[in-house]
């Protein structure tokens, strides 16, 4: 049956390709070409730890693998890329909306489960995008023959020649790599375009900033374009193209079973040390505009973050509003803390104990504190 879905067991032909010592002769003919796989989570953290031990653990010498992957809402970062530059930090927290950086380069992306993610691990000799790209617009023709797909020199895919519908990414390790990309085919484009606006000012960084384009759904342009004709069209295309046979298989990537050591590289891909830690030094310079009793105030912020933590920290409030000396033991309370709100607001309520009594000043400390757990 074409793209059938066919569950693994441990014992299945993925276990062959990986570089444990079993016999040449334990090749079924169906491995021999390569192996079409789908995750059946959701979870980001796990399936981008699928990628890394695929690319860490298996001997893909002439057995290239495609794999499938969706997840619920999130925003997925470049290895190189600052998520304050990149995204709404604070909508995302209130609305649930994970955010991970993964270990390929590029820019920002927003997944949900309207999003197809493709992944082509091959030997590094064998790595070509556009060759993929390719495979990807040849199957969408073979499904409706009317659709005008083209990819384009940045390796992105363009629906009529204007709507980005795939974005890519790789990467190359010593004999092996992945390019991986994204296929729209009926995501939220709300909460796309929200969550990848960056509402922070005053950023000054050198990370690897993401270019905004012009984004269409599949489905908008032909309802019949499901995530499941169009999964099962790229496997029967891919299938073809390296002769092997028109399965998709079934994976959970929580099985140690099957990837041994899987489950502590999706923990690591989910702290904060690797999501924000890895941030390219950066600094905020800029001006907070405050309204207290009908008068505004102008708050001057400059702060240096290097591996996510405060290492400079300059927090100018009037002296008349709030006095120097209070600002002064902030800013150095400040230093050597993660740049975000929760430990900010704990270190504040900290600080604020020492004046248990200024009724006047904790109110104003409250709206300063909003103000600047508006930047994290």
């Amino acid at each position: 049956m074409s793209g059938m879905l066919i569950p693994f067991s441990v014992k299945n032909c993925f276990q062959l390709l990986c570089n444990h010592k079993i016999p040449a002769a334990g090749f079924k003919n169906t491995t021999k070409g390569g192996l079409i796989l789908q995750s059946i989570s959701n979870d980001v953290y796990q399936n981008l730890a699928v990628e890394d031990w695929i690319h860490d653990h298996v001997n893909l010498e002439g057995k290239p693998i495609l794999f499938f992957w969706r997840n619920s809402p999130c925003v997925v970062i470049g290895r190189h890329q600052n998520p304050w530059q990149e995204c709404n930090l604070n909508l995302m927290r209130k609305e649930g909306i994970k955010l991970a950086r993964r270990r390929s380069g590029g820019g920002t992306v927003y997944h949900d489960m309207g999003n197809i993610n493709l992944t082509f691990f091959t030997t590094k000799k064998k790595y070509d995008r556009m060759d993929n790209l390719k495979l990807i617009v040849r199957a969408l023709n073979a499904v409706q023959p009317q659709l005008d797909v083209q990819a384009t020199k940045r390796f992105d895919l363009l629906l009529d020649g204007q709507f980005k519908i795939s974005g890519t990414a790789s990467k190359i390790g010593r004999t092996t790599a992945y390019h991986h990309c994204t296929l729209l085919c009926s995501t939220d484009g709300t909460s796309l375009s929200s969550s990848l606006k960056s509402p922070y000012q005053g950023i000054k960084s050198n990370a690897t900033t993401s270019i905004p384009s012009l984004v269409k759904n599949l489905l908008e342009k032909d309802p019949t374009l499901t995530s499941e004709v169009l999964m099962n069209a790229i496997a029967a295309e891919y299938a073809a193209y390296h002769q092997i046979d028109n399965h998709i298989n079934l994976i959970n990537p929580t099985d140690e079973t099957l990837f041994p050591g899987i489950n502590s590289k999706a923990k690591e891909l989910q702290t904060w040390e690797w999501i924000y830690g890895k941030t390219p030094k950066f600094s905020i310079d800029t001006t907070l505009d405050v309204l207290y009793e009908q008068s505004h105030l102008e708050i001057k912020l400059f702060i240096d973050i290097k591996n996510g933590r405060i290492e400079i920290c300059n927090i100018e409030a009037p002296d008349h509003w709030i006095p120097l000396a209070i600002c002064d033991k902030l800013n150095s309370s400040f230093i050597g803390s993660k740049f975000c709100p929760t430990e900010t607001t704990m270190l504040t309520n900290i600080l604020l104990r020492t004046y248990p009594e200024d009724h006047e000043l904790h109110s104003k400390w409250d709206i300063l504190c909003e103000k600047i757990r508006g930047i994290m």
